[in-house]
């Protein structure tokens, strides 16, 4: 993914790639200090992380990148975000 970055003309500088992003909270967590990110994931995925984003009062944009067309694939994705969304908002009436 980097090197499809920079091949783009973004500067190496400015992408973080998030080796240990396992929970989206904490990869948000990580660089709130920011101010504003750009994210490129799934679109599943990045709806919940642009969520939790501007609720810590960072600016986001994302970029969808291209799911997979398998249906099992599909069907563990979709099953996965709708538990993932679940644990979001329990996360976030915990923290404040």
């Amino acid at each position: 993914m980097i090197d499809s970055l920079i091949k783009q003309g973004v500067p190496d500088s400015l992408i973080s790639l998030d080796y240990q992003g396992t929970r989206t909270l904490r990869s948000i967590a990580k660089v709130k200090d920011l101010g504003s990110i750009t994210i490129i994931s799934q679109k599943y995925h990045n709806e919940r992380a642009i969520y939790l984003a501007e609720h810590y009062g960072l600016q986001a944009v994302a970029y969808n990148a291209t799911m997979p067309n398998i249906a099992k694939k599909k069907i563990r994705n979709i099953s996965r975000e709708f538990l993932a969304r679940v644990k979001l908002f329990i996360d976030i009436m915990r923290s404040e």
